[in-house]
């Protein structure tokens, strides 16, 4: 009993230490998250799974994990409920890059770091947030570009099917996209943009309207493999697929598959695993004084029928 006693009482100044050395965080990290959209695709269902499991191997962290529902008042609420119950990070990510900027503000003024999550925050929320964690949509849509300009040979019409608008994801792939076809493949010409707000079968109403106003389409870029696929199924259906180059980005299972296949022809590899853990990591970062990066990317490889085999199938 007194070596049991001993061991506890060594263990509870240990955590005191480590808590005094801190400096801002004590045996248990408080971390509350609120995400855009849990039930609208696989990536953000398999992204929350991985959040919860890697929050619940960690016993130093205590999550709060909220959901949005791709309601920007909703999030907008769950991020002033966190700051009410004094948890030491906020993770978001945000239903709106520019909509939930003064709530943000309000949890920096409150002194609780923020870390942005998967699609960052407007630019006038930057000064307000300790960290973004996530993939660099810019480079993604670059990355998209040069297998676009690769799969048509330099030259092309093609149609491009975006995300949701206002959703900063979004906004940046078609930046990166726009920018680096006009450099890299200025005879790669881009006919029409539509949004398929991350949903398949809005994307595959989308392109069948694509499919009758344009009777020639040689290539089509999606924002995210869903919405890609969701464009593969119009253009199987009308008999034009074998016609079209299909180009994504997020390589979902549904994109892997289709490229096994030959009828997809490239996309972005990203997992939402890698993307949750390195969101949770970077908070705990924060809380503990460590120098984090303001920009923390992880690495979102390009994927084509050439490569795939080095990869593995997509668990979302």
């Amino acid at each position: 009993m007194k070596r049991s006693m001993k061991a506890l009482v060594a263990g509870t100044t240990a955590v005191a230490t480590l808590a005094l050395a801190g400096g801002a965080w004590a045996e248990q990290m408080k971390i509350g998250i609120t995400q855009n959209n849990v039930g609208v695709d696989s990536y953000q269902t398999t992204y929350e799974k991985a959040f919860k499991e890697a929050a619940a191997a960690n016993p130093d962290v205590d999550a709060v994990v909220l959901d949005a529902g791709g309601d920007v008042a909703r999030q907008i609420a769950q991020i002033q409920d966190l700051v009410q119950q004094k948890v030491q990070a906020i993770i978001v990510w945000p239903t709106n890059g520019k909509a939930v900027v003064p709530a943000v503000k309000k949890a920096h003024d409150a002194g609780i770091p923020v870390i942005i999550t998967n699609s960052n925050i407007a630019e006038q929320g930057m000064p307000f947030i300790a960290a973004f964690s996530g993939p660099n949509n810019i480079e993604q849509g670059k990355e998209a570009a040069d297998m676009m300009c690769t799969g048509l040979n330099g030259k092309g019409d093609i149609v491009q099917i975006s995300g949701k608008p206002g959703y900063t994801t979004a906004i940046e792939r078609q930046k990166g996209f726009e920018d680096e076809l006009a450099k890299a493949c200025p005879d790669v010409k881009i006919m029409d943009t539509q949004p398929g707000d991350w949903n398949r079968e809005k994307s595959q109403r989308v392109m069948e309207d694509f499919l009758v106003k344009y009777p020639k389409i040689d290539g089509v870029y999606a924002a995210d493999d869903n919405m890609g696929v969701g464009a593969l199924n119009a253009a199987k259906a009308a008999g034009r697929a074998k016609d079209i180059k299909f180009v994504g980005a997020t390589n979902f299972a549904v994109g892997y598959e289709a490229m096994k296949k030959g009828e997809y022809y490239g996309s972005v590899y990203q997992s939402p695993i890698d993307d949750a853990k390195n969101a949770l990591q970077t908070a705990i970062d924060v809380i503990q004084g460590k120098d984090v990066p303001k920009m923390n990317y992880f690495k979102t490889p390009q994927i084509t029928q050439e490569n795939m085999d080095q990869f593995k199938k997509p668990a979302f």
